[in-house]
């Protein structure tokens, strides 16, 4: 008798379930934004280039060529991608390790950004590989076997996005109103927490370690022996930096999400997240320091490369730490903002030098990314961010999670 009343009851909850999605897939908003009427044409566009790519090959799309497989979709959207959603394993070893409480309002979204940056840059693999489905190669690790780099950082890249949806999905039972999976999947977080904090500072260790074996097409200026180390670092302070960048977007686009006093909130850990800012980008910058000492490449620095490369370091290291150090004293939000912007900057120009510019650097022919490679990766950054404003204007992201959780604990 107990069996078909549970039976039942599951039976009950399904029929709710189901027609609750289906709802729920509507759009709610305003749909002729000025977000929507611009990246909505681009996307089009992109989506008829991404087809082409697998129809036609990837040579028809990009500028690739044997000597130089990797361009903007992996320079970018992978190795740039990953250190910008590195936000997500600072913020839960703050709120979860250490329970710095200040911060948990933006740990769930934050944990939400990271899980959809991987997800759609894993997307971005599959259309870098020449053979898209050998991409199982790198799980298996066949051909070059599993003492590869290579083969640690898939692993690391697959079980970190599984340690991210765990760790976001209370927010999905949340959603449905599943009490018993919730309480599952909460009683799993700590544990997902732990074991995804290892990963990512090892994919991001392991992704600077891949270039180690290009010393020979790297510039001196760029190319040392602590690059893993220095990845590791700069995820820190460039993860952050995307966290106060979309957070700030976020405080203004999702307001109604909000608790009233989520403003006064909302100032205190961008106060609080611009000192920690400031403290990894000194450690990054004197080890740059040591680094360039050590190497002794002071020839280098009246080339062009060598001007460059002081643009990235002082320009968007330097300068930022010192906005980040000084708006964290002065507790000015405006210039936290700003510094945020030039430090994301400083990212993109970093991992851009690395696997694009200033590889093979001294080539008679080098390679520039094509409009279609642009275009594509403009149309994944848009459809992640439409993704996650899909999700938070649904679940429980922002805004605080049913009543029936706390009553559940």
């Amino acid at each position: 008798m107990r069996r078909a009343i549970y039976a039942h009851s599951e039976e009950k909850r399904e029929n709710k379930i189901w027609p609750f999605i289906l709802s729920e897939l509507k759009p709610k908003g305003k749909v002729f934004t000025p977000f929507n009427i611009i990246s909505a044409p681009i996307m089009l566009v992109g989506f008829v280039i991404i087809f082409l790519r697998f129809w036609n090959g990837i040579g028809y799309v990009t500028n690739l060529t044997q000597e130089v497989p990797w361009g903007l979709w992996i320079g970018f959207d992978v190795v740039t991608g990953v250190a910008f959603a590195g936000g997500a394993y600072v913020l839960v070893f703050l709120v979860y390790i250490l329970n710095m409480e200040k911060y948990k309002p933006i740990a769930r979204v934050t944990v939400l950004n990271g899980f959809l940056a991987y997800l759609f840059y894993s997307g971005a693999l599959l259309l870098d590989l020449g053979r898209p489905l050998h991409i199982v190669n790198v799980i298996i690790g066949n051909n070059y076997g599993v003492s590869s780099v290579l083969f640690l950082v898939g692993w690391h890249f697959l079980l970190y996005m599984l340690a991210l949806f765990l760790e976001f999905s209370p927010a999905i039972a949340e959603w449905l109103g599943a009490r018993k999976l919730r309480k599952i999947l909460s009683g799993m977080t700590l544990g997902a927490v732990v074991f995804g904090i290892t990963l990512s500072v090892l994919h991001q260790s392991g992704i600077g370690a891949l270039f180690l074996m290009a010393k020979e097409k790297i510039h001196p200026l760029w190319y040392n022996a602590y690059m893993p180390i220095m990845f590791v670092v700069s995820s820190v302070f460039g993860g952050i930096s995307m966290v106060i960048f979309e957070g700030s977007i976020s405080h203004k686009v999702f307001s109604d999400q909000m608790e009233s006093d989520s403003h006064e909130k909302h100032n205190s850990i961008l106060h609080g997240l611009s000192k920690i800012c400031a403290a990894c980008m000194f450690v990054y910058l004197f080890s740059l320091i040591l680094i360039f000492a050590h190497q002794q490449n002071w020839q280098y620095l009246p080339t062009k490369m060598g001007i460059w490369y002081l643009v990235e370091v002082i320009g968007f290291v330097l300068v930022p730490m010192m906005l980040f150090y000084y708006s964290s004293r002065n507790k000015n939000i405006l210039w936290i903002k700003i510094a945020s912007i030039m430090t994301l900057i400083g990212i993109i120009l970093n991992r851009m030098n690395v696997s694009i510019i200033a590889f093979r650097w001294d080539d008679a022919i080098r390679y520039v990314p094509s409009w279609k490679e642009f275009i594509v990766t403009l149309t994944i950054i848009f459809i992640e961010v439409w993704v996650f404003r899909w999700i938070v204007r649904r679940m429980p992201v922002l805004r605080k999670s049913p009543s029936w959780v706390k009553d559940s604990h």
